[in-house]
């Protein structure tokens, strides 16, 4: 009694055993290959039903191209777009609509072709292919039948269309070669050749700006480094080739819109000065008709030497002054260009820059460079958001400098031609000092050489601006085209059957954390030990067969070989030990609640300690539920409830079984009052009596969790049971003895652990050390696990359903 009192003051040690851990997991390794191979499926699933996406790359390498035509030729290169952002920049002009529009326009885009497909009948673009050869006789870009047409062959030289016009299924059949009309559009179909009759091919009549959105969605574009000057355009799509020639179409074409930006100085200079030389072109012919009309007529030759100096200083006055109007022309058109706000200003100056303020030339590059840069920006934010607004006050300030220096400008050209026309003033009095016929001819000769003067003149600035367009290279290099790439890269087969596996894992291991978080049950003793310290004095296993409600077939007996029955018999051993020097042992086995096998337990106990020379008697001390009767084969009209009233003796209610050394007392009929009955004198009597008849005496009472009947015969006993069934007592069950013993000051308590079968899932992943200060408070005892082919049992196979090599063996 003394050790069972030390025992409950500390409970054993515990420690985590991983290898239990790999066993628990391992237990249940057919949920994980279920739920990993359910996950492996719908992977495949998942892969064989979405659609493919494929990748392009192509490089293109920004830099500052000088074109040395431009040094030759006298005319400023274009500066270049450089500013921080111009990658962004370059970026917004690549995804911009009239450069996908151009770039889609260069590919076979008129008509698609589709296949029905065998999954969810999607259907499946050919690009580039084109099964049907289909000649547009009649196409209104802007007004044809946009829907999809489905084309079967009916014969050799007949075939089927059918689509949906206004929400109605038509079908008509046609003849190859013949035209026919689809809404407002007209077409024909050669003979595709032998088909066969169960082919479909669809197909659609398409315009640019249908694959705009396609485009626009798949074309992506970063740095290939920071800082770089390298741009890397990546694009998506369901058709790879068509992802290649779109991209590669798109790189070639931002070439080609680059070069005509850069152009557009030169270009817009060429439309001024043409504008300029048909002005001029009326006056060079009518002065030169005039002056050979006025020879004719007044029978002159050519102006005297004198004369002719003259009128050559006179020419090239006027000439410089009329160059100078022209400027005045530019700068006044480039002040309403910048007052309009248009997004590209130019100075187109045929004299030059030097006529005009310094500055001019830089805040007009500069208010360029912030126009494009709001542009850029405007893809991104909106008008009214801090960057916008910052840009909008740069070009407002670049635009109030420009004007001042344009208003400068224009007096710097007008004091020039006051300057010129001071200079004109004399030679035009000498003119006027020459005869009549002679200063006519002046006059006449005068104009004409003016004016072929500028013409020249313009004629010559023109070839320049035509020759350095010429020479204009692009900002940018195509560093390496696009490639045909059939990998796809959504979905990524090796990352979706990596993830379904990893999921697989999770999801059995999940479920088998769950099941065990979610267990409110008791299924071994290492869950037991760490609740109480009450002392586990031994574990009955779990026969494999089934048995009778009644336990009318005494196990611990009747199968001595069985595992069962050694767990009985080291039980039994163990009691044993307790109050070792009591010559008569009174025994009383309870339980929390019904059906945790105390009966069970009772009647099997009770005949493996009659098999060692024990006289034992089991009374059947539940006088509402007892079955004791029912197990031994006898009536209840007479027992414990009878004797407790009075009604007989106690010798009347003692029977004798079949097992030599054990009787019984059944419970009797049930009474109104069992709780006073057990509390009475006579119930003490009872036991003092049969202690003097009986080496055990083993006392099966009512469940201590539903009622108070057990608690005078906990009280008097010597050893008291608590009986815990594996799977079936609840966590709080393996408290109760503690809080028995505590409130009873009971010091006698010990719990048999029931029906325990080994399950994994369920069992503590902790082991108990006995060792130190716990070593010798417990006793031994084992659950038998993984003895069960040793040899020393006989006991059911029990094989799992996934062990088929078992079966045999059978």
């Amino acid at each position: 009694m003394e050790e069972l009192n030390k025992t409950q003051h500390k409970s054993p040690n515990q420690e985590l055993d991983y290898l239990k851990i790999v066993r628990i997991i391992l237990s249940r390794w057919y949920w994980i290959a279920g739920s990993v191979i359910i996950c492996v499926l719908a992977s495949n699933i998942y892969l064989w039903y979405t659609p493919k996406i494929y990748s392009t790359t192509a490089i293109m390498k920004f830099e500052d191209k000088k074109s040395e035509i431009g040094d030759l030729v006298g005319v400023p290169n274009v500066i270049e777009r450089t500013n921080g952002s111009r990658l962004q920049s370059e970026t917004v002009v690549l995804t911009s609509t009239p450069l996908l529009l151009n770039a889609i326009r260069q590919l076979d885009y008129r008509i698609s072709f589709y296949v029905v497909g065998r999954v969810l009948n999607r259907t499946n673009e050919l690009y580039p292919s084109k099964p049907l050869d289909i000649q547009l006789i009649k196409l209104d870009s802007t007004n044809f039948f946009h829907d999809l047409i489905t084309f079967k062959p009916v014969s050799d030289n007949s075939f089927s269309l059918s689509y949906k016009d206004g929400g109605k299924e038509i079908q008509k059949v046609y003849r190859y070669n013949a035209p026919f009309v689809i809404g407002p559009t007209a077409i024909s179909i050669k003979n595709p050749g032998n088909l066969s009759k169960t082919t479909s091919i669809l197909f659609k009549l398409n315009a640019p700006e249908d694959f705009v959105a396609r485009v626009r969605a798949g074309l992506q574009t970063s740095e290939t480094s920071k800082n770089s000057n390298m741009l890397l355009l990546r694009q998506t799509d369901m058709n790879p080739q068509f992802a290649t020639d779109v991209l590669n179409a798109i790189v070639k074409e931002y070439l080609n819109y680059d070069r005509e930006q850069k152009a557009q100085s030169a270009s817009q200079m060429i439309r001024f000065i043409d504008s300029q030389l048909e002005v001029l072109s009326g006056g060079v012919r009518g002065s030169e008709n005039s002056i050979k009309q006025f020879k004719q007529t007044n029978k002159m030759m050519d102006l005297t030497s004198a004369t002719e100096r003259v009128v050559g200083k006179a020419k090239d006055l006027e000439s410089q002054i009329d160059l100078l109007k022209i400027d005045l022309i530019a700068i006044d058109q480039l002040r309403q260009d910048i007052i309009k706000g248009k997004d590209n200003v130019n100075l187109n100056l045929v004299t030059g820059a030097s006529v005009v303020d310094g500055q001019l030339g830089t805040f007009i590059t500069s208010l360029n460079s912030l126009l494009v840069s709001k542009t850029a920006y405007l893809k991104t934010y909106n008008s009214a958001s801090q960057v916008v607004q910052d840009i909008d006050k740069q070009i407002l300030l670049l635009k109030n400098n420009a004007l001042t220096s344009i208003n400068l400008s224009r007096q710097l050209i007008e004091s020039k031609i006051k300057f010129l026309q001071s200079q004109l003033g004399p030679v035009n009095q000498k003119i006027a000092e020459l005869p009549t016929a002679e200063r006519d001819l002046v006059s006449l000769k005068r104009d004409f050489d003016v004016n072929d003067k500028v013409y020249s003149s313009l004629s010559e600035k023109k070839i320049d601006q035509e020759i350095f367009r010429a020479g204009i290279l692009p900002g940018a290099t195509i560093v390496d085209l696009a490639h045909l790439n059939y990998v796809p890269v959504s979905p990524d087969e090796r990352g979706t059957h990596q993830k379904a596996l990893m999921l697989g894992l999770a999801i059995g291991l999940g479920v088998i954390v769950l099941i065990r978080v979610l267990n409110p049950f008791i299924y071994d003793k290492e869950t037991v030990e760490s609740l109480t310290t009450i002392p586990i004095i031994g574990v009955i296993r779990k026969f494999p067969d089934e048995i009778d409600q009644f336990s009318t077939q005494i196990l611990a007996i009747s199968k001595p070989k069985s595992i069962f029955a050694e767990s009985v018999r080291s039980v039994r051993t163990n009691l044993n030990f307790l109050a070792s020097e009591k010559e008569s042992k009174v025994i009383c086995i309870t339980s929390e609640v019904a059906g945790e096998g105390k009966s069970f337990v009772a009647v099997n106990l009770s005949s493996t300690l009659s098999l060692i020379d024990k006289k034992v008697v089991l009374v059947a001390a539940d006088l509402r539920r007892s079955k004791l009767h029912k197990t031994f084969h006898v009536p209840n009209d007479m027992g414990l409830s009878s004797f407790l009233a009075n009604q007989c003796a106690a010798d009347d209610i003692i029977n004798h079984s079949n097992q030599t050394g054990l009787d019984f007392i059944v419970s009797g009929p049930v009474p109104p009052n069992p709780s006073e009955l057990l509390h009475s004198e006579r119930m003490r009597e009872l036991i003092t009596h049969l202690s003097t008849i009986y080496d055990i005496v083993m006392i099966d009472t009512a469940p201590i969790g539903l009622v108070s009947d057990a608690i005078p015969l906990i009280r008097i006993s010597d050893i008291n049971v608590f009986v815990i069934r594996s799977g079936k007592s609840k966590f709080h069950s393996a408290t109760v003895p503690q809080r028995l013993a505590n409130e009873y000051h009971l010091n006698n308590t010990v719990i048999v652990l029931n029906a325990f079968a080994q399950d994994l899932l369920h069992s503590r992943y902790y082991t108990t050390k006995f060792n130190g200060d716990n070593y010798g408070k417990y006793y031994y005892y084992s659950d038998y696990s993984g003895y069960d082919g040793s040899g020393y049992y006989i006991d059911p196979d029990e094989s799992k359903w996934w062990q088929i090599w078992r079966w045999f063996k059978k």
